[in-house]
């Protein structure tokens, strides 16, 4: 594996992981209220890890059609979906 596929797995990774833990704080808020707005929550967060899942499969699968020159936006658009999944994960904790 290129260490640029790798790079882009690591961060898709890591957006993983707080969107799982973002989908399980709305599970149980959804359960403990049956309120619409955490059920909804639940379907975006859904939805951004099943993209990530995608993502992450793509750079292992396609690491050859990826160019070097578009490696940094690719980490750019991955690093700032981390940056607002960790302020949202934040704010959802207080």
């Amino acid at each position: 594996m290129e260490s640029t596929s790798l790079v882009l797995s690591i961060v898709s990774i890591a957006n993983m992981g707080i969107l799982g833990i973002l989908i399980a704080i709305f599970g149980k808020m959804y359960g403990k209220t049956r309120a619409q707005l955490p059920l909804g929550m639940i379907v975006v967060t859904v939805m951004l890890f099943l993209h990530n899942v995608i993502g992450g499969l793509a750079y292992f699968s396609m690491e050859m059609i990826f160019s070097n020159e578009i490696f940094p936006y690719m980490l750019g658009v991955g690093i700032a979906e981390l940056a607002g999944l960790i302020i949202f994960l934040k704010i959802t904790l207080d």
